[in-house]
């Protein structure tokens, strides 16, 4: 028989590799193609700009879900696409109310049985803490999935595009389950727990400082490497389904020289929690302590978190003697987000403690 040289070897199986791919198609191509739901809350991801160059001076909430779909190819075939517009606002403008609704709605959806997976498009300024309190309320294992974008849709280089390309691809996939809320850009997947925006402008600026991302999208496949052990979603104890608002909590930030001013006017305005965003391992100034501990000794629970952005908050002799909670590594953001769930069920510190250490 005659041998082959290189380049004829290359294109047999060149060759090969192409019939194989005609006579097999495509997992995705194969049998009937998950349905995903996209609910879009606005944001940068539906911007529009004046001019293709502009990626940081435009109008965040411009366009509706139906267009942003059509822009972004390929969808059709990764899974059976519809989309609903939830709210269509800059981030910077989210309420608890949307918050509620958003919870509200994908629940509805996935206890229908019809739904095998949800995106949500939303601005990129507060989609860390939207991503946790869904972590927190959604009651399903079922895929949801946050992204957005860092540049308007008009932009030479626009994100959005991929990213939603890449969240639909997490939210259709079976390894998606029962991970909790996961939010994707820029080719990483996070937990929701852990992640938070690092960079005002940058498309890197979501990270998940200490323990990192929990994988890739790569060319529509999904690569995980690791899982959250906190609790989320099924096994979560909160239910925002009969929830109409939620109790005020405010976050104050620590800093030298602090003094009780916004302490005070907090507990004057009559919310029911106070995240701290201490110094280093949630330090506070002293006439702002003196603050905190008379709000808490009025039955308004206390949480130190810190302004450091990465670590544990620990407890201290002092400050449990105050009755103050600790965030554990929960940044004050999302801290604040807790709280106010864990404040629909209860107002005693060793039950509030217990949920920021399990969630």
């Amino acid at each position: 028989m005659k041998t082959l040289n290189v380049a004829q070897a290359f294109a047999v199986a060149v060759l090969l590799m192409l019939t194989a791919a005609i006579s097999c198609p495509a997992e995705t191509q194969a049998g009937p193609l998950p349905k995903v739901k996209i609910l879009a809350m606005g944001g940068t991801i539906a911007g529009v700009a004046s001019t293709p160059t502009e990626t940081k001076d435009y109008k965040p909430g411009s366009l509706d879900i139906a267009s942003i779909i059509r822009s972004v190819p390929g969808l059709e075939r990764l899974a059976e696409i519809s989309g609903e517009q939830v709210a269509n606002v800059d981030s910077s403008h989210m309420t608890d109310e949307l918050m509620l609704k958003l919870a509200r709605r994908i629940n509805e959806l996935l206890a229908t049985g019809t739904v095998d997976g949800i995106v949500v498009t939303h601005g990129t300024d507060t989609l860390e803490e939207t991503a946790y309190f869904l972590n927190l309320t959604v009651k399903n294992l079922k895929p949801v999935v946050v992204t957005g974008s860092m540049r308007p849709s008009t932009a030479i280089s626009a994100d959005g595009p991929l990213n939603l390309y890449n969240a639909v691809v997490l939210a259709a996939d079976k390894r998606s389950r029962g991970r909790g809320v996961l939010v994707t850009l820029n080719e990483t997947v996070h937990s929701a727990r852990y992640v938070t925006k690092t960079n005002t402008t940058s498309v890197d600026t979501f990270r998940s400082p200490d323990l990192g991302c929990l994988g890739y999208v790569l060319d529509g496949t999904p690569y995980f490497y690791q899982t959250i052990t906190k609790r989320h979603t099924a096994s979560s104890e909160f239910d925002a389904s009969s929830l109409a608002s939620l109790p005020r909590v405010d976050i104050i930030y620590g800093h030298a020289q602090g003094s009780r001013t916004l302490v005070d006017a907090a507990v004057a305005a009559g919310l029911k929690g106070i995240i701290i965003a201490g110094a280093g391992n949630g330090g506070i100034f002293p006439k702002e302590k003196e603050a905190l501990i008379e709000a808490a000794k009025k039955g308004i629970v206390v949480v130190r978190a810190s302004r450091t952005g990465s670590g544990v908050v620990t407890q201290s002799r002092e400050y449990a003697s105050y009755g103050f909670v600790t965030s554990n590594n929960l940044n004050p953001q999302k801290a604040r987000i807790l709280l106010m769930l864990a404040l629909t069920k209860t107002t005693q510190r060793k039950e509030v403690q217990r949920m920021f250490d399990e969630y």
